[in-house]
């Protein structure tokens, strides 16, 4: 959520970044009437407040007519209070609503563009693998193999499920130990979330209100986690952390869910675009002088996962029409897929500045003892089903067997998948 201060200075600046996000500009206008009527509204309910409390104190040093008339101004005080609440209590959640529509503006320095293909590639490591046979996509290396099996997961749970098989099942949790090594390492603190969130946590997390539709729901209105990223975004959630511990980095493992619903039929074959897979995800809290360096460093992290597998990959700048509702400025990282001769992301990295803390109430205190809002990151360590699938194409050899990169050997029984 954007500070409503900023947006009352700045309304032509806020108008023009949240248009580069796809967003209406009027927005912004309905945001000031909205907030005009709710200080309005509270401004009067607490004059009439002071006045009841003002009047109600001196009642009983009163005595005969003047106690009367006090009574009587105290009942006709009380009577405007009593009418003012629900008007009040209606203006509050009116400017809530529309608050909580308002995307983060992105970041100075980010790229224009409208969506996916006005992303640029900013560096690249590694070059893409060639083979002396044609290499095959990961559906047949892992049908082929026995460690992949999506047609009798769709007879139990439909589309773009399946089941993990045989070495495919060991090599997930090595992948899960390697990224965790390094991430403790670097003094993360590694976590198992929950994977149901209440619909407050959601919309702290700036997945709610809009996004609805992306988001597996309960019928008891709880929210299956589609990143780790959620539930550690509240896990702070109305605390004051002191800037001295900052930054606060977190490794969550969870399983998530997501109900691809905006993909149109994109990616349905193997498991590159599932609506279950399990992931190991970063999160940072941070102050906010410390963010962009901090986003930086997060990147460089993905970057030594990515090429300790020896996976070749492309880190690409998000444009802003392409940022989600809570970033303000997003990297992806790309692996190459040589069963599609093509980069495919694997990784992503956002800074979201202060717009989860505000919504979530998340603060810090520096030196001085004064509190403001912090800022909160997150990017990928290992999103596992994408990253096999990238061990797994890069990896093959001609005859059907996959190599497996070193630095997992410790946690493998197999240095290579063969039949």
């Amino acid at each position: 959520m954007l500070d409503i201060e900023l947006i009352r200075k700045e309304p032509e600046v806020i108008k023009k970044a949240i248009a580069r996000k796809g967003a209406d500009p009027a927005l912004v206008d309905e945001v000031i009437l909205i907030d005009r009527n709710r200080r309005r509204v509270l401004s009067e309910l607490e004059r009439a407040q002071s006045e009841l409390n003002r009047v109600s104190k001196d009642i009983a040093k009163l005595h005969s007519q003047q106690k009367i008339d006090a009574i009587n101004e105290a009942s006709a005080h009380s009577a405007k209070v009593a009418g003012l609440k629900p008007e009040a209590d209606a203006a509050r959640e009116e400017f809530l609503k529309i608050m909580l529509i308002v995307p983060n503006p992105p970041a100075e320095g980010v790229i224009d563009g409208k969506g996916e293909k006005d992303n640029k590639v900013n560096r690249s490591h590694g070059t893409p693998t060639k083979f002396s046979f044609k290499p095959r996509d990961h559906v047949e290396l892992g049908e082929k193999l026995d460690i992949i099996d999506t047609g009798r997961a769709g007879k139990i749970s439909g589309s773009r499920f399946y089941f993990l098989k045989n070495e495919l099942v060991q090599l997930e949790f090595a992948l899960v130990q390697y990224a965790l090594e390094i991430l403790t390492a670097e003094k993360f603190i590694p976590m198992v979330v929950p994977v149901l969130l209440n619909r407050e946590a959601m919309t702290g997390a700036g997945y709610l209100p809009a996004g609805e539709e992306e988001i597996y729901k309960t019928q008891d209105d709880l929210f299956l986690a589609g990143t780790s990223e959620q539930p550690l975004a509240g896990y702070h959630k109305d605390e004051i952390l002191e800037e001295k511990v900052l930054p606060i980095r977190y490794a969550g493992f969870s399983s998530c869910f997501r109900r691809e619903a905006g993909s149109h039929g994109k990616d349905v074959r193997g498991i590159l675009r599932a609506h279950q897979f399990d992931k190991v995800e970063m999160f940072s809290f941070c102050a906010p002088k410390d963010s962009e360096k901090e986003h930086e460093y997060l990147v460089s992290l993905e970057e030594k996962i990515v090429a300790g597998l020896g996976i070749p990959y492309q880190i690409v700048d998000i444009c802003a029409g392409d940022l989600g509702t809570p970033a303000a400025k997003k990297y992806d990282l790309e692996c190459w897929m040589p069963g599609e001769e093509a980069y495919r992301e694997t990784h992503s990295c956002s800074n979201c500045t202060d717009f989860q803390a505000r919504r979530l109430n998340i603060r810090h205190r520096d030196k001085s003892g004064q509190v403001a809002i912090l800022h909160t990151l997150n990017g990928t360590a290992i999103a596992i089903g994408r990253m096999l699938i990238a061990i797994m194409e890069n990896g093959q050899q001609k005859d059907g067997s996959i190599k497996i990169p070193e630095v997992l050997y410790k946690w493998l029984s197999f240095k290579e998948i063969k039949r």
